[in-house]
């Protein structure tokens, strides 16, 4: 087997990017404390086109040594907006439409293969803390939550797993529409 060479990949350029049509979903980063989770995010969100990354609190923010690391140039391609608190960015989220819904361990949480993804909604997937979790605001608003099922010894993945896993999962509902 052949692997593809960078031409052959036909990717596109950053401006043709932002041109282009985004998948209606935000990736919100809940004060999350590692700039490397921070800058997979970002890769994750131009490689599935998304609309936007949010940033709250202690997130680090572009330009930044480590999320340069591991976004390799998609903190220039993704729109991204940082608000200092929680309020802030929900405000900005209910303002613009979106359904706000966390990803987190819940008692009303369904669990991500019984999900129904809204394809007509824009939504904002919600990142929590590595330690913490997804703050209280948004749980306290949130009329639904995904949780990831687990079958080992460990109580989380790692943020940019959930990323990646999450945003997989709603750009594949959206593109068989």
């Amino acid at each position: 087997m052949r692997k593809l060479s960078l031409k052959e990949l036909n990717r596109l350029d950053v401006a043709t990017f932002q041109e282009k049509k985004k998948h209606p979903v935000i990736l919100v980063l809940d004060n999350i404390r590692s700039a490397l989770n921070v800058g997979s995010a970002f890769r994750t969100a131009d490689a599935f086109a998304l609309e936007e990354i949010i940033l709250i609190g202690i997130c680090a923010k572009p330009p930044h040594r480590e999320i340069t690391k591991t976004a390799i140039g998609a903190t220039e391609s993704v729109k991204w907006q940082y608000f200092d608190t929680v309020e802030a960015s929900i405000a900005y989220l209910e303002q613009k439409g979106y359904d706000i819904i966390p990803v987190e361990q819940a008692a009303e949480s369904t669990s991500l293969e019984d999900f129904d993804v809204n394809l007509g909604a824009k939504t904002a997937l919600v990142f929590g803390n590595e330690v913490k979790g997804v703050s209280q605001e948004f749980m306290d608003l949130a009329e639904k939550c995904i949780e990831i099922p687990q079958f080992g010894t460990k109580h989380s993945l790692n943020i940019s797993v959930s990323v990646g896993i999450l945003s997989w999962y709603f750009i594949e509902k959206m593109m068989k529409v």
